[in-house]
């Protein structure tokens, strides 16, 4: 009898530790896939997953920045927002939030707060880290929104300097450049953007409006 006991035990035991183990293994793996299906291009999914990471932690700093990326990859720029802010709240330097919720306002025209931001983050992180080739470009087209074409021909250099393979940042710049009057230096971007993707049809009509007036 004392034999079935022990042995029931043992048996109770060995499960309970199996059941245990199994819930982190999964708990682990659900954070694992918020990430997973963001780069999957599953925005709403990733949302979800992390809205229920926050649930069980609301100080998880990793799942409002993935829920927040997700936000803005689904065109939900106000939800962004908010959640950036909550995030921010939890730790007001976290260097990540404070990007995204640059692009969050920059999407929702909220021009100033969003340059602010953006010159914040670059602040935080190495010129070759993170996602700083972006806070570049973001920080161009609100220049061009602003009228200031020397600002953004500066922003729009950087950002393509540290990502050279994006053919509509330099499209971009062609565009500052010729709106600021450097009309040999716009038809240089222009140039580079075409090499990239000759199908880039603003840039081939900006380059030959930039010739034009050479």
């Amino acid at each position: 009898m004392k034999a079935n006991v022990a042995f029931s035990t043992h048996k109770f035991i060995l499960t309970a530790l199996t059941t245990l183990l199994l819930a982190g293994l999964s708990f682990g793996q659900q954070k694992q896939d918020a990430l997973q299906l963001y780069y999957n291009g599953q925005y709403a999914q990733a949302i979800a997953v992390c809205q229920q990471e926050l649930v069980a932690n609301p100080n998880n700093l990793d799942s409002y920045v993935v829920m927040c990326w997700s936000l803005v990859k689904n065109r939900q720029y106000a939800e962004a927002e908010q959640w950036a802010n909550a995030g921010l709240r939890v730790n007001a330097y976290d260097h990540r939030l404070v990007e995204i919720l640059g692009e969050a306002k920059f999407y929702l025209g909220k021009n100033r707060e969003a340059l602010e931001l953006f010159e914040q983050y670059i602040s935080y992180v190495p010129n070759t880290g993170g996602r700083v080739g972006s806070a570049y470009y973001f920080m161009g087209e609100i220049y061009i929104r602003q009228g200031r074409y020397q600002h953004a021909d500066i922003s729009l250099t950087m950002a393509v300097r540290l990502e050279p393979l994006l053919d509509y940042w330099w499209m971009r710049l062609g565009y500052a450049r010729e709106m600021a009057g450097s009309y040999r230096s716009a038809v240089a971007a222009y140039e580079k953007s075409l090499s990239l993707n000759a199908g880039q049809t603003d840039a081939a009509r900006g380059r030959d409006r930039a010739q034009a007036r050479l």
